[in-house]
């Protein structure tokens, strides 16, 4: 498991501006000149909770994810209603998994240290090649053309799919400090949005440029009865293009969401 970094989190302190542990999604908006959003849930659906979730996509009525830990990471195709694993590829014991997401009928998974990734066949789920890169890999999106990674400080490469050479970089910032320990991805009309590891956080970044374009507070998404004893932080957005459906889970979660944004 990635180690808890010494200092809290930048991003936290900025992006929620006065926010403690006590405030709710419906409480009042930090004063702050980011825009702010908060949620209400939809739906809910079960999710395993033996899934350490690291990457998540919505497509074609079920959903794709990757899962973390060392002899416990794999790429599945999930039954969204049920929750239930329609298929399963595991990763060599030794591998750390890390996020991944779907162009055309290619499934791309990126890994923690070991600066390689997965090509996988979207149907069969068997690997076509592996590819590498450098630093760690951690959050992986596609705009539809390029591949989206995150590696965990606050710069996003954008990458060629075919050659996954790294075509440009953007750095996250906000008032003028870097947004670290940007995680998880998903490309959303035309807008990046970032798990804030080890937050309640999610922050809509522009592709472009890397500023800020609004922070997500998802606090108390999941109720404390349903935390069990390796229930770890949320991580997973998917988004459903043709029913505009946002989903959101966490690391070992026994519940994934359908939520509605709301701005205050």
């Amino acid at each position: 498991m990635k180690a808890i970094p010494p200092i809290f989190l930048l991003a936290a302190a900025t992006l929620l501006l006065g926010v403690t542990s006590n405030l709710s999604a419906a409480d009042s908006a930090p004063a702050t000149d980011l825009p702010y959003y908060t949620y209400e849930v939809v739906n809910t659906f079960p999710h395993d909770p033996r899934a350490f979730t690291q990457g998540l996509v919505y497509l074609d009525g079920a959903l794709y994810e990757t899962t973390g830990l060392m002899g416990r990471s794999s790429l599945r195709k999930v039954a969204l209603a049920s929750g239930e694993v329609l298929q399963k590829a595991d990763l060599p014991p030794d591998i750390f998994g890390e996020g991944m997401t779907i162009l055309g009928d290619r499934i791309f998974q990126v890994t923690w240290k070991h600066q390689k990734g997965f090509v996988y066949d979207r149907t069969t789920f068997a690997v076509q090649k592996e590819f590498t890169y450098t630093g760690e890999g951690w959050g992986l999106t596609t705009d539809g053309r390029t591949l989206i990674m995150s590696d965990g400080t606050h710069e996003i490469r954008f990458i060629d799919p075919d050659t996954f050479q790294v075509l440009r970089t953007v750095r996250v910032f906000y008032r003028g400090q870097a947004v670290t320990y940007l995680n998880e991805l998903e490309y959303i009309k035309g807008e990046l949005f970032a798990n804030v590891w080890r937050t309640n956080v999610v922050v809509r970044i522009d592709p472009a440029t890397g500023d800020l374009l609004g922070a997500i507070d998802f606090s108390r998404l999941l109720a404390p009865d349903d935390y069990g004893p390796t229930t770890d932080v949320l991580n997973g957005i998917a988004y459903d293009v043709a029913g505009d459906r946002l989903f959101v889970t966490g690391k070992d979660w026994p519940k994934l969401f359908e939520v509605r944004l709301r701005q205050k």
